[in-house]
């Protein structure tokens, strides 16, 4: 048995990533000392702060990791679970680090955890143990618009990030900048809009980016494109959600979804706002009108589909499953969600894994959006929307008259209209996740890399080093 693994056989999150850094490390020529420095965490913050709950006073456990100080500020979220401890905040910490670099988002990885069930905790009190793990992080040096930013995670969203705002603005009063020191919070608060949608989006525009590559569908068996495309999603959570929504409206067919308590089947395929309104009025998504429970959540990533996208945890498929799953295509919306072991079973049968560290870099792209509208403190689109809508107006009269044709009513109105900060978002982050699909194929060919997980590691750690040898640091 491995170092690395428990007796069980699994592996712990953070030797996961070790396990990956290695493989591309082999594709890299630089000192063995300098490949360690990239791969170690630079700073781990473990806490302990009481807070009084009802009559009781309860001691939280609670983690903020800086992986990376190759670029700052370091960013990354804050997840709330009580499966939250350090292994996992580093290797979420460590993900965030590679994943900004292939995007090209000039921020080191970080991320932040507090070991508690939002289920279970009323808002009051959330709310009291957010805004002293917010202090505790401005005593240590740990939050700061050019320090760390933080931004939403499992178990977290907007309003956490709008106590996390008050919070540091109430103990930084004066601080010009104090909206850029947490991202994902409410338009109202600074937030971009976009921003809710934006990882579900990133991994939208990369599976399809991946579908329209005619060599990699042939060596599959699939053909161009998304219609049709047979798609199951485990977890309905934001990233799931919004991810099956957009794959749902280009065309493909969503035919199974899971949660924790079971899945949902159907074959022709399911309407996910329906879906979506069966959970809200109903707490599970089980019982569908439409669709047959699946009991073991697990056995719906083991159906017949051409695309799995795993948007839970991590670790869901391992060497007991992997064997059984039958997706010619794998899109991590998830961190981590294949194990090193499941990752080599599924490689050898030629299974296309498009990884987390790439794929679910849409949230961490438009926080980069959201975060220079904050350093900028003026929305997109506001500067230019009105200028570009006169000038679209004045080349429709030029048209007009040159053709001697009037122009439809409803085609003046589609020509006419200037861009909305959520179009300039949407646009900056399909562009982001082509871009990185692109220059992570292209370092697979030309390497003769075997997998693009590899390809992806390889690309980012050269793009720290090159960060590193530009500062001086490394000789």
């Amino acid at each position: 048995m491995s170092k690395n693994q428990n007796k069980t056989g699994s592996y712990s999150f953070f030797n996961c990533i070790e396990k990956n850094f290695d493989k591309a490390a082999r594709f890299i020529s630089i000192k063995k000392g300098l490949l360690e420095q990239i791969k170690a965490c630079n700073s781990v913050y473990r806490m302990h702060f009481p807070v009084k709950i009802g009559k009781e006073i309860k001691v939280i456990e609670a983690y903020r990791v800086q992986h990376s100080h190759h670029k700052l500020p370091c960013k990354g979220g804050i997840r709330y679970s009580m499966k939250v401890n350090q292994d996992e905040i580093m290797t979420l910490a460590a993900l965030m680090t590679y994943k900004c670099a292939i995007v090209d988002v000039p921020f080191g990885g970080s991320k932040g955890g507090i070991k508690i069930d939002p289920q279970t905790i009323s808002s009051e009190n959330i709310e009291k143990i957010t805004r002293r793990y917010t202090s505790e992080l401005i005593k240590k040096n740990f939050i700061g618009p050019g320090i760390d930013v933080p931004a939403p995670d499992y178990g977290t969203g907007e309003r956490e990030m709008s106590w996390i705002f008050d919070t540091f603005l109430s103990l930084r009063s004066g601080d010009v900048d104090a909206l850029a020191c947490v991202t994902g919070k409410p338009v109202s608060q600074g937030g971009v809009r976009g921003r809710k949608e934006a990882t579900g989006l990133g991994v939208f525009y990369g599976i399809r980016e991946l579908c329209h590559v005619k060599e990699d569908m042939y060596s599959v068996g699939l053909d161009v494109g998304l219609v049709g495309k047979k798609i199951i999603i485990q977890g309905l959570g934001n990233v799931g959600y919004h991810a099956a929504s957009f794959f749902h409206e280009s065309g493909a067919i969503i035919i199974a979804l899971a949660e924790r308590e079971g899945a949902i089947y159907n074959e022709k395929g399911l309407n996910v706002s329906k879906v979506f309104l069966h959970l809200k009025n109903n707490g599970s998504i089980l019982n569908f009108p439409e669709a047959k429970n699946i009991e073991n959540t697990e056995k719906a990533l083991e159906l017949e589909c051409d695309i799995l996208i795993p948007a839970a945890l991590e670790n869901v498929i391992h060497k007991n499953n992997a064997n059984r799953i039958k997706a010619k295509i794998i899109g991590e919306a998830a961190n981590g969600p294949i194990t090193p072991e499941a990752d080599e079973i599924l490689d050898k049968k030629g299974v296309i894994i498009v990884p987390d560290i790439y794929l679910n870099a849409g949230g961490v792209t438009v926080s980069y959006f959201e975060w220079l509208k904050n350093l900028s403190h003026v929305r997109y689109g506001r500067m230019e929307k009105k200028f570009r809508e006169n000038v679209n107006a004045e080349f429709l009269k030029v048209i007009e008259t040159v053709c001697k044709k009037k122009i439809s009513i409803e085609e003046k109105k589609m020509i006419l209209r200037g861009p909305r900060e959520i179009d300039l978002v949407r646009s900056g982050l399909e562009d982001t996740m082509i871009n990185g699909f692109h220059k992570i194929r292209d370092l697979k060919k030309s390497l003769k890399i075997e997998n693009i997980r590899t390809a992806a590691f390889v690309l980012s750690i050269n793009k720290i080093i090159d960060s590193y040898e530009k500062l001086g640091i490394f000789p």
